[in-house]
């Protein structure tokens, strides 16, 4: 059976949930809420629909997430809406006797999907060959826990966008090198922003099994994995050209999953959680252009009616495989619960376990 076909299986749902009304879901999502109490706890990640952010018991990227769900030690599941990955760490750092729940199998991410460890293995194996024990891997929080584990089996650690500076640091503490996974733009952009220069910037295509680099070999810092955010590398430069001509007045910021070109002439560049606390504190009938994902855009739209807030691609849409959770979805995994035959429970393996949390571990101390 195909993975794709495999995926379509473990996420159907009766047809019955796609023709309720968003107010009979709701009522039913409200119900289960309150019949399982504390037993139930719903993260929700910022770039979900508002349908289900609106249940949501705590919102934050990622880590943050997967953190609030290791300290609610009361909840027995926990219905994780955001990503396939950050599901394995909420998994993978929460007790035993708790199940963590995506609501639907392929709410996945393309960036995780660049590296896996397979691929991953054998570029390490290659870069030993080439720059020897020079090397530490570091690998973004957004990645599967095969390759959390890696970097945390290999002395690496784990980053997120708002503590990439300072792990970077550390590392270099550590070794001479750092391979960087999954996302090159993160990567590059943190590096420069340290005073690393382009110039001492390599990438490794895992495609293409090599490293793509026209310099010296000995000048390589930092190597940076070929993989990328589908919704965050659409911002452009044409897209900040325009809206320099036609609204110079208006403040560009973007999250540094962007491209470099981007994130240079932005404003300012930050991880969703500045983005955020950026235009909370803008002052009332400031102008924004918001490089990051739509659904978020929106929101801080609406919240935020005192200030002009724009997507700086008018033509983004938002991250379809974060969108694949929706009420439907939400409200079939709840129910099932209640019928006690909870379904896309995610579980990782101690081994891997073990090690992706040592590499979770090395960046909460420093955090």
């Amino acid at each position: 059976m195909s993975l794709l076909k495999a995926f379509k299986q473990k996420s159907s749902i009766p047809d019955q949930y796609f023709s309720m009304t968003d107010e009979e879901m709701a009522g039913r999502v409200r119900a289960v809420k309150k019949q399982l109490g504390n037993k139930l706890f719903i993260p929700g990640h910022h770039y979900q629909k508002d349908e289900v952010i609106q249940f949501a018991d705590t919102t934050g990227d990622s880590l943050q997430l997967a953190q609030q769900s290791a300290l609610n030690r009361e909840a027995e599941y926990i219905v994780f809406c955001g990503v396939h990955f950050m599901a394995e760490t909420a998994d993978m750092l929460t007790e035993s006797h708790q199940r963590v729940i995506l609501p639907d199998m392929r709410a996945g991410c393309s960036m995780a999907d660049m590296a896996d460890i397979h691929q991953t293995k054998t570029a390490w194996d290659r870069l030993q060959h080439v720059f020897g024990n020079t090397i530490l891997p570091l690998t973004y929080v957004n990645s599967t826990a095969a390759i959390k584990a890696f970097c945390g089996k290999n002395g690496g650690a784990t980053v997120t966008s708002s503590n990439a500076e300072k792990m970077l640091e550390w590392a270099f503490t550590q070794k001479e090198r750092i391979l960087f996974l999954p996302d090159q733009h993160l990567g590059r952009n943190t590096a420069y922003t340290l005073g690393i220069p382009l110039s001492r910037m390599a990438v490794w295509d895992p495609q293409m099994q090599q490293l793509e680099y026209e310099g010296e070999l000995d000048d390589v810092k930092v190597i940076l994995w070929k993989g990328h955010c589908s919704v965050h590398e659409k911002f452009t430069v044409e897209n900040i050209q325009l809206l320099r001509q036609t609204n110079p007045e208006m403040n560009i910021i973007v999250h540094p999953e962007c491209t470099h070109e981007v994130v240079q002439l932005s404003d300012m560049a930050g991880s969703t959680h500045y983005i955020i606390q950026a235009i909370q504190k803008a002052p009332p009938g400031s102008s924004w252009a918001i490089g990051t994902e739509m659904n978020l855009v929106n929101r801080l739209k609406n919240d935020h009616p005192d200030k002009t807030i724009i997507s700086l691609n008018p033509n983004m849409c938002p991250c379809l495989t974060m969108n694949r959770i929706d009420l439907p979805h939400l409200t079939y995994s709840l129910e099932r619960i209640v019928q006690e035959e909870p379904g896309n429970i995610i579980t990782v393996d101690n081994e891997t376990t073990e090690y992706a949390v040592k590499a979770l571990q090395r960046m909460l101390v420093r955090a």
